[in-house]
């Protein structure tokens, strides 16, 4: 395994983040595995030298922090863990979502409760709240860190003049400040090159991309992509651009460097990311230790530069997606 320091936090990381979102109940979405499946490939990322494992309270409702943190028993000094907080837990409690002073406090510790822990390495709002001024959010945030309940704070999908403002209103408060984003970044959808990015690289922010396989889109050949089970059963699979701006062919071209090297589509994808000096460690979900292990031997693959161009050639702009 690979190590790097996580933004300016000091922290090291793998360069591969465990997301979560996988772990769970079948009765939140058909393709999330349960408790013991999901505890062995959890089992598996610490064998490989996995530290850093990635969650949210929305996930299957709460089961995927229980099941991470239930796996992580006995390992919780060496693993770095993440999790985000907005999306409404309670249909009947509108103040269960949102980034309030009250949802946080009460979310947040509900989080810690179901992942045992004292404290949070890495708490993330989940998106921007447009209804909460982001003073009243930050200084929340702040609050939980100086509690000892949060070590850094982190941000996720957001446009980048919000991330500036926050980032401004921080220093301008002497506030805690957002340490890392957790953006949509792949081969497929690169929109965050234009703004988001730079603004990171030049602010020592971390990143740390989400959906860095377009959600299975760069994990097999196009026309096979609806025959997966998530492709079966979810329509916001494809809310995603990833078919428009030359997609196609990028996706084409993944599959003939994969024969190429002897690698799998999704070794090339996720190369391609960790050869971007920007990316600090994408956040890959598996539901299979054959699949998880296959992401880290992508650790091992090396792309050229013409290998970099002729993955990115065929790019064209696309809505931006992601921040919703």
């Amino acid at each position: 395994m690979e190590y790097t320091t996580l933004g300016s936090t000091g922290m090291e990381v793998s360069r591969i983040c465990l997301g979560c979102m996988s772990f769970g109940s079948s009765d939140w979405r058909e393709w999330v595995l349960e408790d013991e499946e999901s505890k062995q490939i959890i089992d598996r990322a610490l064998d490989l030298g996995i530290n850093f494992f990635d969650t949210a309270n929305m996930y299957s409702r709460g089961e995927s922090e229980r099941i991470l943190g239930e796996a992580l028993a006995g390992h919780r000094e060496e693993a770095v863990v993440a999790t985000k907080g907005y999306f409404r837990m309670r249909d009947d409690d509108p103040n269960s979502g949102g980034l309030s002073r009250k949802a946080i406090e009460q979310e947040l510790a509900a989080s810690r409760e179901r992942l045992g822990m004292e404290t949070i390495d890495l708490y993330q709002p989940h998106r921007w709240d447009y209804d909460t001024p982001i003073e009243t959010t930050l200084r929340a945030l702040d609050d939980a860190v100086r509690r000892g309940h949060v070590r850094y704070i982190g941000a996720s999908s957001m446009w980048a003049h919000q991330f500036a403002d926050a980032l401004h209103t921080s220093d301008a408060l002497g506030l805690e400040r957002f340490a890392t984003m957790q953006n949509h970044y792949n081969l497929v959808y690169r929109e965050e090159e234009r703004e988001t990015l730079p603004l990171c690289a030049n602010e020592g922010i971390g990143v740390v991309p989400w959906s860095p396989m377009a959600r299975g889109y760069l994990t097999r050949p196009h026309e096979e992509i609806d025959a997966t089970t998530r492709g079966e059963t979810e329509e916001y699979m494809y809310e995603h651009p990833y078919r428009e701006g030359g997609g196609r062919e990028i996706n084409e071209r993944v599959a003939d460097l994969a024969d190429d090297r002897g690698a799998t589509m999704a070794q090339i994808a996720l190369s391609w990311l960790l050869h971007k000096d920007w990316v600090d460690a994408p956040i890959v979900g598996t539901t299979s230790v054959e699949h998880l292990e296959q992401a880290v031997e992508a650790l091992e693959i090396e792309l050229s530069e013409s290998d970099m161009e002729y993955l990115e050639e065929p790019y064209e702009p696309v809505p931006v997606s992601g921040h919703e």
